[in-house]
């Protein structure tokens, strides 16, 4: 699915020098490469903070600890996501309340979520799904009205835009009140382990997540508020550096390679390509098919029998997972989320996929029916 290699071959004197460099100065915690890829990543992003962290399920819990939501309070989170979007929610004894999708972009619905507000409702965490951004001009305008967060799930999307209706454009992840990164080795900008940021415009909502994370000390052994330990290791900020130093390069390879899918296998009649908005700039962390003909499953086995991997993103709705079934009553009406539950399954995308590679993948696609 992804070719972690490959891309490190490319940069690997770089890379490696990068990591003997932190291991000579021995500066493993909080390290100066650090604060370098902090600065770096809010220069790219173009926004006044960028605070690192353990990985984007800490974000979002250090995200969600410093708006002082309260026990009880309701976030609204899109249904069809990864779990640790609600996960970091219910951990703080918050109430996730999940709404349908988008069938097309697979993004949370502005209009479900309107539906869902009530006078519990604290905040929104939309999540820029599969690369693509949310309808953030929509969301926002939704947040201002009934004066809630919005916090930006950004971990599949890092180096995405949301245009606005004025054409402005403006970086996911830098829209809400806060937003959520991760670095994980498959995401866009990916480490060699676990990583995460937080970003915010916010200079007070800032300090609060770096008290948060780093044991809610601003001052050493003065404990400002209760916090947790989750800080961004020093030798992947510094893997973190060298690649970022690549990332446009990479957000164009996905990109060309989404071309190449959407020209090799337009007109299938039982394949549904994935919709690219109007508003955002797709940066194809996953290439998602939706498959219409009830098949998913035998594709996705005569695609492994054909050494092609796949993977199913999500096959199973948050609402219906074992987790959430104890705590909360299943919401009803969110056909489109089980409708892409039963229908979506990812190809091979990453920065070092050939044509050739993806020639052979659709024509053992064409070959199943």
């Amino acid at each position: 699915m992804v070719d972690l290699k490959g891309q490190y071959i490319k940069i690997k004197p770089e890379i490696d020098t990068a990591v003997i460099n932190c291991i000579e100065s021995a500066q493993f915690i909080k390290g100066d490469q650090v604060a370098i890829f902090e600065k770096e990543l809010a220069g790219f992003l173009e926004v006044k903070h960028v605070v690192g962290c353990g990985n984007g399920t800490d974000a979002l819990q250090i995200a969600l600890m410093a708006l002082g939501l309260q026990p009880g309070d309701e976030i609204i989170v899109p249904a069809f996501t990864y779990v640790a979007t609600a996960e970091a929610i219910a951990l703080l004894r918050l109430v996730p309340v999940m709404v349908d999708v988008e069938p097309g972009t697979f993004n949370i619905s502005p209009a479900e979520i309107e539906k869902a507000i009530t006078r519990k409702t604290k905040a929104i965490v939309p999540v820029h799904l599969y690369g693509q951004s949310a309808d953030m001009h929509a969301i926002m305008e939704i947040a201002k009205q009934h004066n809630l967060f919005v916090i930006e799930d950004n971990a599949q999307a890092l180096g995405a835009e949301c245009k606005f209706p004025d054409g402005k454009r403006q970086k996911t992840g830098t829209i809400g009140h806060i937003g959520c990164n991760s670095f994980f080795p498959t995401k866009n900008l990916g480490c060699f382990g676990d990583g995460g940021a937080i970003t915010t415009n916010n200079s007070e909502l800032a300090e609060k997540c770096r008290m948060i994370g780093a044991h809610g000390q601003k001052k050493k052994y003065h404990h400002s508020v209760i916090g947790c330990n989750s800080r961004l290791d020093t030798i992947q900020a510094a893997v973190l550096n060298v690649k970022l130093n690549y990332f446009n390069e990479h957000l164009k390879a996905r990109q060309k390679a989404a071309e190449i899918y959407y020209n090799l296998l337009s007109g299938i009649d039982w394949i549904e390509l994935p919709e690219k908005s109007g508003n955002a700039l797709h940066t194809f962390n996953q290439f998602t098919l939706k498959i219409k003909s009830g098949n998913r499953n035998k594709l996705q086995a005569f695609l492994k029998e054909n050494g092609i991997p796949t993977i199913i993103y999500y096959p199973l709705p948050l609402y219906k997972q074992e987790a959430f079934k104890k705590y909360w009553e299943p919401p009803k009406g969110l056909e489109n989320t089980e409708e892409l539950c039963g229908s979506v399954l990812s190809i091979p995308m990453h920065t070092e996929l050939t044509e050739n590679v993806q020639n052979y993948i659709a024509k053992t696609i064409l070959k199943f029916k």
